[in-house]
């Protein structure tokens, strides 16, 4: 028996019959996708240390620093997936590291 029947006999699928990975079906679709779950620590953000300097928006690899007209407004948790780069780049102390399920 060649290699092609193994596959078949033993159940497997061939790899021409396998879904491509990778594969984009639509452009703009990373906000569909929420990754927030895969969070252990969360920072959480307190408005009234805040002083907008907005360092950290442009650190966060998930762009999860909500803002608005230059301003911090909250953090986006569907997608924060808690690295710490936010609460460790903020020199007023105004994003504190706490493990998921703490509020403070």
């Amino acid at each position: 028996m060649d290699k092609k029947d193994k596959c078949i006999v033993e159940g497997y699928t061939s790899w021409q019959k396998t879904t491509p990975g990778g594969t984009i079906t639509s452009t703009g679709n990373a906000k569909e996708y929420k990754t927030g779950g895969w969070r252990a620590m969360k920072p959480i953000w307190d408005e009234e240390k805040c002083k907008n300097c907005m360092l950290c928006f442009p650190a966060c690899p998930d762009s999860s620093i909500l803002t608005k007209d230059k301003e911090m407004t909250g953090i986006d948790y569907d997608h924060c997936k808690g690295c710490g780069v936010c609460a460790n780049v903020c020199p007023f102390g105004a994003i504190s590291f706490v493990p998921e399920g703490e509020d403070k």
